[in-house]
């Protein structure tokens, strides 16, 4: 019974996990800081605990299509949380 009443469809069950510090994605706000922050050279700090991102970066594109895709992937080794984001266009993905 517990375990209804913490997770059932009443409006009060879900009121303290609607803040930003509760979201496993990052907010476009934050990516966006993120990109700032690499494209400025600087070391990315996680928005959501502060620690220095891991960049991998990401080749791509596929053989004879005459596209590729570079992409940058921010890890936390921390939080866990990760964004990528395409390198020439600047925008998340």
């Amino acid at each position: 019974m517990a375990r209804g009443d913490a997770g059932g469809s009443g409006g009060d069950g879900d009121a303290g996990h609607s803040g930003a510090a509760e979201r496993a994605q990052f907010t476009d706000d934050e990516q966006r800081a993120m990109r700032e922050a690499f494209a400025a050279g600087g070391v990315v700090l996680c928005p959501r605990c502060d620690a220095a991102m891991t960049v991998r970066a990401i080749g791509g594109g596929s053989f004879g299509l005459g596209y590729a895709r570079q992409r940058h992937w921010l890890m936390c080794p921390r939080c866990h949380r990760s964004a990528m984001f395409d390198v020439k266009r600047g925008t998340r993905n």
